[in-house]
């Protein structure tokens, strides 16, 4: 019975389902797999409801990317609203005017539709070809926990060398330069990028699992949903500009959160990983007075062992 499901759903999801409306369509699923949970019955519905598997996960991403971006930076437009978070305001004093904000959201927003929307269009044919899964039920918690992990790992990765590259020259002039009109970022800055910027970078992003999957054949789409939704959490967090005692960096040393990325608006070099900070450690390209305080402490260190090794020699 199992079986004969999986491969019915992965095949047309049921249309015989499918009734004039999502609701009706929700309660005809639950009554014929009620061994499915409330998640997995309204996720079963949409693509019973819809049938046509293309529109369905491309309205839904796009979706959940408008509502998870934009509804996680409301909560730092309302922090900056009141006074007892200026505290914690990394750059002190600078709080951009609702204009500023206006001007970025609408741009983004441009974005979002005429470059993001297209490629989101084209995820589920993608998703096909590589043999991404988006049957029911959905994969444990513990096989999306792993798959996440790598994937922030293998973004990671991408972001801080294609970040890197992008600071170089005439790409940082054409390319790169947009995104650093913001010396102090907030939250809805994360996404405030040229078109080619959003491109390269998010290629990473929707890179990692398509890869991973590529590889494995060994994924669902529903963990991809909740990879994009924690890596728009991280971007924006990373532009909120505050830095409070409680930020999980404190509690996780290796990630880099708002002050680590920060530094890198505040001196526009520097600090060009997203999620976390061992490339730059490891490459020694650290930004802000005290990691060149660091830098300059290690140079001479370095410098002193030479020379008293020279002077044993002697």
């Amino acid at each position: 019975m199992f079986v004969y499901f999986v491969e019915f759903w992965s095949s047309s999801y049921n249309v015989s389902l499918a009734a004039a409306t999502y609701s009706e369509t929700y309660r005809n699923i639950s009554d014929a797999y009620i061994h499915l949970n409330l998640l997995e019955r309204l996720w079963a519905a949409w693509y019973a409801y819809m049938q046509n598997d293309v529109i369905a996960t491309g309205l839904m991403i796009f979706v959940i990317h408008e509502l998870f971006y934009f509804g996680r930076c409301l909560p730092w437009l309302v922090i900056d609203g009141i006074p007892y978070f200026q505290k914690y305001k990394i750059q002190q004093g600078k709080v951009n005017s609702w204009k500023e904000q206006w001007q970025c959201t609408r741009t983004v927003l441009i974005s979002h539709f005429t470059v993001e929307l297209p490629q989101i269009w084209l995820f589920h044919p993608i998703c096909n070809y590589f043999g991404m899964s988006h049957d029911v039920p959905f994969p444990s918690f513990l096989t999306m926990f792993y798959q996440i992990s790598l994937f922030f790992c293998l973004e990671d990765t991408w972001h801080y060398w294609n970040h890197r590259l992008l600071h170089y020259g005439p790409f940082y002039k054409y390319i790169h330069k947009q995104h650093h009109l913001y010396s102090a970022p907030f939250g809805l800055a994360a996404e405030y990028a040229s078109p080619i910027e959003v491109m390269i970078l998010g290629l990473g992003t929707i890179g990692s699992p398509i890869l991973w999957c590529a590889l494995t054949k060994n994924l669902h789409i529903f963990t991809v949903y909740i990879w994009i939704v924690l890596r728009l959490f991280q971007a924006v967090d990373a532009h909120s500009g505050y830095e409070f005692p409680w930020s999980l960096h404190h509690f996780l040393p290796f990630w880099a959160g708002a002050d680590h990325h920060d530094d890198h608006h505040k001196y526009f070099i520097g600090n060009y990983a997203s999620s976390f900070r061992w490339w730059d450690f490891l490459l020694d390209t650290e930004a802000g007075p005290k990691a060149k305080a660091d830098r300059i402490a290690r140079q001479q260190s370095k410098s002193e062992k030479a020379a008293a090794a020279a002077k044993k020699l002697e």
